[in-house]
């Protein structure tokens, strides 16, 4: 997948240059058992894996949607509640006014067959960050979308958890990002378009404004930014990817630790992803989107416990 970069503004991605997965699919552990109306965030129901595999694999990742436009793959997104998906705020630059251009497909895996359980829903309305400015690489650049009627949650639709206070992502933090886009710039992820999947370090900030220096005082990387990849280039999101999630595991549920956001180019050494920080941003989420599931370190039961500092 490679970040949506023009200057990797996403508004569809790519995990770079990763190859086309050739997934294999335990049927048994996907049938249609039913789920509760707040089933616990961040904990897929598949078990079985492909061990040191890089191919994403059916309901692996249950929260990561396909956001639509004009029937195509857009952008990507994650599901916070039966009602909430949150993107990154450019992919709806110049469309506030034409939502009926969109909708989101849930518990897709393959994008050209989706299959009978996947859920296609339109788009009610957008909230984008009201910091946004909606210039290329500006901070805020996150946008909640409520979809026009609750969704079933089932193996392939969950919610994925927002980190609470005590959750940190220091310097070569391990978290993964996921997505349909391109695998390399200006080539489209090939039929049958499966997910894609990629393990990316967080990288030192002060690092990261390093490289995207622009001089004179021009800081490219602002404090509501998270920097993940690899300074050699060759792997990272790409075009299409915008939107999708960086995901982080803490105490075996996974966190949205970032939206994928921005870059320069595809791939490109020295040139990093750039990501929508979750921990920045998570308490405008919680104003806005009522049952969003918080979790850290000192979660300790499941369900709705929020933790805050001491």
């Amino acid at each position: 997948m490679v970040v949506s970069r023009t200057f990797r503004a996403l508004g569809g991605g790519c995990l770079g240059s990763l190859i086309p997965l050739l997934l294999l699919v335990s049927t048994a552990s996907l049938n249609g058992a039913k789920i509760p109306v707040a089933p616990d965030c961040g904990k897929p129901q598949l078990l079985n894996r492909i061990v040191g595999g890089e191919d994403s694999m059916d309901a692996e990742w249950p929260w990561v949607v396909s956001i639509r436009k004009n029937g195509t793959h857009h952008c990507a997104g994650s599901l916070l509640t039966n009602r909430w998906v949150v993107t990154a705020a450019h992919c709806f630059k110049g469309d506030l006014d034409q939502l009926d251009l969109f909708s989101v497909l849930l518990g897709a895996w393959r994008l050209e067959t989706p299959g009978p359980r996947s859920q296609q829903v339109g788009i009610a309305w957008v909230l984008p960050h009201p910091q946004y400015s909606w210039k290329e690489a500006s901070r805020a650049d996150i946008a909640l979308v409520k979809l026009e009627h609750t969704i079933q949650f089932s193996e392939r639709v969950l919610p994925i958890c927002l980190p609470d206070f005590s959750v940190q992502l220091p310097p070569n933090t391990s978290c993964w990002i996921a997505g349909w886009g391109s695998i390399s710039d200006g080539v489209p992820l090939p039929y049958p378009q499966t997910l894609q999947k990629l393990k990316v370090p967080i990288i030192d900030s002060e690092v990261c404004k390093r490289m995207y220096w622009h001089g004179a005082g021009q800081e490219a990387i602002t404090e509501d930014m998270l920097c993940a990849g690899y300074l050699e280039g060759q792997r990272d999101a790409c075009v299409g990817d915008s939107g999708g999630p960086l995901m982080c595991k803490v105490n075996d549920a996974w966190l949205l630790g970032g939206i994928i956001s921005w870059g320069e180019g595809c791939a490109e050494r020295n040139r990093p992803g750039v990501y929508t920080s979750l921990l920045v941003h998570r308490s405008w989420v919680q104003r806005v989107v009522q049952g969003v599931q918080l979790r850290g370190h000192r979660s300790r039961s499941p369900g709705f416990h929020v933790a805050r500092p001491s």
